[in-house]
């Protein structure tokens, strides 16, 4: 039996996979992340309202975690769109992937807010795509949605400040 025949026997399984395939995208992110938050990040001007550092990671993780399980109710739908929305599902974590190593890797919000911006629009291309295949799919994808419109706007002020 193939691999991925297994995996969708078992839904459970299945669920955990998209799950840390999102957290992955996170852990990559993160190592470029860990080396400037110490050092970098913390002699940038900040802005305003930019949240302690500590806030980030349990947010990240949540966020991960409801991307991860709208792409399984994604991948459960018997509509034949679900492949394409899936693609571009991965295809946006290599995105958020690039934002971290542009921001925090390069430690550049001009890089950064490069990356950000389509980053944005891929995340609406998805929450869109998942929509018309599952709602419950969108909706868990809203709150990331919502906080990298704000990230966006946080990246933004970064490089206007520094």
């Amino acid at each position: 039996m193939r691999i991925r025949e297994s995996i969708r026997q078992r839904p459970a399984v299945e669920w955990a996979a998209w799950v840390l395939l999102s957290e992955l995208a996170g852990v990559v992110g993160g190592v470029a992340t860990a080396s400037a938050v110490g050092t970098w990040y913390v002699t940038l001007v900040q802005p305003s309202f930019a949240p302690p550092s500590w806030v980030f990671g349990p947010v990240w993780t949540t966020l991960y975690a409801l991307m991860g399980t709208a792409a399984f109710l994604v991948s459960r739908s018997a509509d034949p769109r679900a492949r394409g929305a899936l693609f571009a599902f991965v295809g946006h974590l290599l995105l958020n992937v690039a934002w971290s190593l542009a921001f925090f890797g390069l430690q550049s919000p001009l890089y950064g807010l490069v990356v950000i911006v389509p980053l944005l629009g891929a995340i609406a291309g998805v929450t869109v795509l998942f929509g018309r295949i599952d709602r419950r799919a969108a909706a868990l994808m809203l709150p990331y949605l919502a906080w990298v419109t704000f990230a966006t706007a946080l990246n933004y002020r970064f490089w206007v400040l520094n």
